[in-house]
């Protein structure tokens, strides 16, 4: 319940950090007539790094970053910018930062006449590449055994070699002259073993370069024109060990082929997917709808995800990953997953694998990622109970394996264990078919022991099918939504209940069955397929027109599932959508990898939390849940064992059977009550259990305390919303915000730099501002938002400011007239300063402020000022705001949470 104007919230949270998007350069392996244009520069920066863009401005987009001494090929110079290509990239620098020659004499070019070939040699595990010659020095790789080095120099039993393109120090104990690894062979000129096949060069035009070694500034040995027949020996971070015209070095695997494209069709069409994974050193490989770089993007594929190959051609490799189609740069591909993140020490012994189970709270998952930091890309989520293979541990981290997928999780949250919680074990017994029957609007809990008192795991809705494994002592073992519990076996039946009639429910009291409003609700996540939308309906059937659509991840308040659709609220509109494209838990983005870290303040109010909730009970705090509630038996005149009549004015109902339970609201003279059943109160007297039906009631203590207590909704990103600083910025991105958000909204629509100005001239968030204006204008469609004549001239008026019930046209117009809101633009700018001065430039700049507005009751003593009486208010509206800002990738969160004496 609210008592003032105030927006709805409408925006939300992805908890996945903001990240630029990796614009991979053209194919720098097949450059045409390179030698008349290209020379060899050097970066020369004082300090910092110089940003290679994507076009020769300031405003372009940075691609890469390089430090000093990076040597990059300039192809020409125009306007004070020069086109390069460095380390596999292509773009644009300021020329001034560029020289001829390396000033950085920590990173000069080695010089080849001085070195020799050597070969990795480590009886098991790989090899650390060092940046200095010390076990203390920073990892700058690993290299298993047989790999190829090029040694220029030694000194105290290190190594100073170039190895896969990458300079640095290793032991030199663990170098040989010959390569003892089998899998290769022993000399670059061997005849090729069993192992080697014949592949083709495949370019789309000029050359394909042969290197000395596996990297682009590696001495260029002989270009292979298109068609040319190889001998393929290895691959290794995608570049293939072959031999051609007599000659062995290194191509580029992206542009070789297992079939000659030159005798016929450009493309390669393997008859089954191959298997390749992800090779950048950075960010995140685009996979776009077409074979271009025009293209519009469908996934960003982090390291190491594994994709399956259908076909290449013209640099381009068609990929399957995530049930998705696309192409990506075939550059970025290779045959096998780098060992990077695979460090172990030489000669050191394996540890066996160790099973284990993830353990954390019912909400919350464990992020699998790439490296053993938290600064690591998020490659996937565990939930509770899920089984992993360890393979080591150090440091806190655990390098694990699950459904295939390796990666890296704090050890913390692993146990030996196998959580009981969602993880009973399958019965044996024979599987039989159930529906929940329960009163129409009702919900059957699923808890996760044979128990009232045993949490609550799922509420299930009325017809919804369920697995029965076995029935004891009132009891059914039962498995729904993927999840295993226990509920009421007296609330099911074989058969399904109709949707229009209540008879099929069993009478008697429902100890274990949810009939409140608040109950009849539950919240779930669209989990549709990466990039696509689910429809939401105005009738459950595909013939309902859509009222709108839904993305991966958007929070909808179900209200009942019948055949398969579900009645849902989101966003302020209510509709059906496919029950199959729901999901209890936050499905994984895999356009995100990382967390969204929200910076955390802390607010200290020197009041005790137990006497901040009986302030708050003296001023009737309100909740649409349903309690028992009695009546003493000298307000009631007796009718029959099921009827009685209130006989007197002012008459309490409480909370339970005695005057020290809570007031939970009245009953007037001659009010019929249902009487369910009669208890001794502590009082002497005999009390009443009766049906009280208000959709609004008085709030118990506990409940009370319940919503006070921020450490009961910091558990999970969206919980924790209701603390998130309104006052402050979130930093918007204006392009991201048009394209993701405003894209199709009327005359909101390319306004996103009016609102991000309208945030930071009146210190709200932008966020808070967009989501405002969309509730008020119907998604920029009003009459008020597109624009009224008044007194000859066109006014706006977007956040409905002045818009009184029965006049709101001409009220709304008026106030924007006389505001002088002339343009769409000064609506919002203008009508942000009336929104900043009510509850946010008051201090109450979060949720959980504008409800409980805990600094008046610390100072005053008294409850003054409070948006709204009920009591979930705040927690309500963080669904909103999620399924906004899961809209966007680049943005700021800071919660301001409240702690309490004591």
């Amino acid at each position: 319940m609210k008592r003032a104007l105030l927006p709805t919230f409408c925006f939300a949270v992805l908890s996945t950090i903001a990240f630029e998007e990796t614009v991979f350069a053209a194919q720098s392996e097949t450059i045409d007539n390179e030698s008349v244009y290209k020379s060899t520069k050097y970066v020369n920066v004082s300090s910092g790094f110089l940003n290679l863009r994507e076009s020769a401005s300031t405003s372009s987009k940075v691609i890469a970053t390089f430090i000093k001494g990076t040597e990059v090929t300039v192809y020409s110079e125009a306007n004070g910018w020069s086109k390069i290509v460095a380390n596999g990239k292509e773009g644009y620098v300021s020329s001034r930062y560029l020289t001829s020659k390396n000033l950085d004499k920590s990173t000069s070019t080695l010089q080849t006449s001085e070195s020799i070939t050597k070969y990795v040699n480590v009886n098991s595990g790989t090899l650390n590449l060092r940046k200095s010659g010390s076990t203390s020095a920073e990892l700058v790789t690993s290299l298993k055994k047989g790999t190829e080095v090029t040694v220029y120099s030694e000194a105290n039993g290190w190594s100073k070699i170039v190895a896969n393109g990458k300079e640095g120090y290793v032991s030199s104990k663990y170098l040989t002259s010959e390569n003892l690894e089998k899998s290769t062979s022993s000399t670059p000129e061997a005849t090729p073993t069993a192992r080697s096949t014949t592949k083709y060069v495949n370019v789309s035009s000029g050359s394909l370069n042969l290197r000395k070694s596996g990297s682009t500034s590696a001495t260029i040995i002989t270009s292979l024109k298109k068609g040319t027949e190889v001998i393929f020996y290895s691959e290794a971070n995608g570049w293939s060990k072959i031999k051609a015209n007599g000659k062995v070095g290194y191509v580029s695997s992206a542009y070789l082929t297992n079939k000659n494209s030159d005798t016929g069709s450009g493309s390669v069409h393997t008859s089954e997917p191959t298997i390749r994974y992800v090779n950048v050193n950075s960010g995140s490989l685009n996979m776009r709808k077409s074979a271009s770089t025009n293209a519009s993007i469908i996934l960003k594929l982090t390291n190491g995800k594994e994709v399956k190959v259908y076909s290449e051609a013209n640099g381009w490799s068609k990929v399957e990953v995530f049930g998705q189609i696309g192409y990506v740069s075939s550059q970025y591909l290779t045959a096998s997953i780098s060992n990077k993140d695979k460090v172990t020490k030489p000669n050191s012994s394996a540890q066996q694998p160790t099973k284990k189970y993830v353990i954390v709270s019912e909400r919350s998952s464990l992020n699998v990622r790439n490296k053993a930091s938290v600064s690591g890309t998020v490659v996937t989520k565990l939930t509770k109970g899920t089984e992993v293979t360890v393979y080591s541990e150090a440091n806190g981290w655990s390098k694990i394996e699950e459904n295939g997928q390796e990666g890296y999780v704090s050890s913390a949250y692993l146990t030996v264990i196998k959580p009981n919680s969602e993880t009973i074990v399958k019965p044996k017994q024979i599987e039989e078919k159930k529906f929940v029957n329960v009163n129409l609007g009702s919900s059957l809990n699923m808890r996760n022991s044979a128990s009232t008192n045993s949490s609550i795991i799922l509420k299930l809705a009325r017809g919804v099918e369920i697995t029965v494994y076995s029935e004891a002592n009132g009891w059914s073992k039962v498995k729904a939504y993927e999840k295993y519990g226990y509920v009421s076996s007296q609330y099911l039946s074989t058969y399904k209940p109709s949707a229009g009639s209540e008879l099929d429910a069993v009478p008697g009291e429902q100890s274990d069955v949810n009939d409140t409003n608040e109950n009849k609700m539950i919240s779930k996540y669209v989990n549709v397929m990466y990039g696509s939308a689910l429809n939401l309906r105005t009738e459950a059937s595909t013939s309902g027109s859509i009222v709108t659509k839904l993305s991966r991840g958007t929070i909808v308040t179900v209200y009942s599932e019948e055949n398969d659709w579900a009645r849902v609220t989101v966003n302020g509109k209510t509709g059906y959508v496919s029950s199959q494209y729901l999901s209890l838990t936050e499905p994984y983005n895999p356009s995100t990898p990382n967390d969204v870290d929200a910076e955390k303040i802390t607010n200290y109010y020197d009041i005790p939390l137990s006497e901040l909730t009986d302030i708050q009970m003296a001023v009737n705090p309100q909740t649409d849940k349903k309690y028992n509630t009695y009546i003493r038996e000298d307000a009631l005149t007796i009718n029959n064992s099921t009827s009685a009549t209130v006989k007197g004015a002012g008459w309490n109902v409480r909370g339970g059977a005695g005057t020290n339970f809570w007031v939970v609201g009245t009953v007037s003279k001659g009010q019929p009550l249902q009487i369910l059943s009669k208890v001794k109160g502590n009082d002497g007297y005999d009390w009443y259990q009766v049906s009280y039906n208000k959709s609004w009631v008085n709030a118990s203590p506990e409940d009370v305390t319940y919503y006070l207590d921020p450490n009961n909704f910091l558990s999970t990103p969206v919980d924790s919303l209701q603390y998130l600083k309104l006052s402050l910025p979130a930093n918007l991105n204006p392009t991201e915000v048009n394209e993701k958000i405003l894209s199709g909204k009327g005359s909101l629509q390319g306004l996103a730099s009016a609102f991000i100005t309208a945030g930071k001239a009146y210190n709200v968030n932008e966020i808070y501002l967009i989501s405002h204006a969309l509730l008020e204008t119907g998604n920029g469609t009003s009459q008020l938002s597109t624009g009224v004549q008044i007194n000859g001239k066109t006014v706006y008026n977007m956040y409905g400011i002045g818009a009184y019930d029965g006049s709101a046209l001409s009220s709304g117009a008026q106030y924007a007239y006389n505001a002088g809101w002339f343009t769409p633009e000064a609506a919002i700018i203008g009508g942000s300063k009336f929104i900043a001065q009510g509850y946010i430039n008051a201090g109450q700049d979060t949720l959980y402020k504008m409800r409980w507005n805990p600094s008046s009751s610390a100072s005053n003593g008294y409850a003054s000022n409070q948006y709204a009486t009920d009591i979930g208010w705040a927690a309500k509206q963080v669904k909103q705001i999620h399924n906004l800002y899961s809209l966007i990738d680049s943005y700021k969160l800071v919660l301001d949470v409240p702690t309490f004496k004591n």
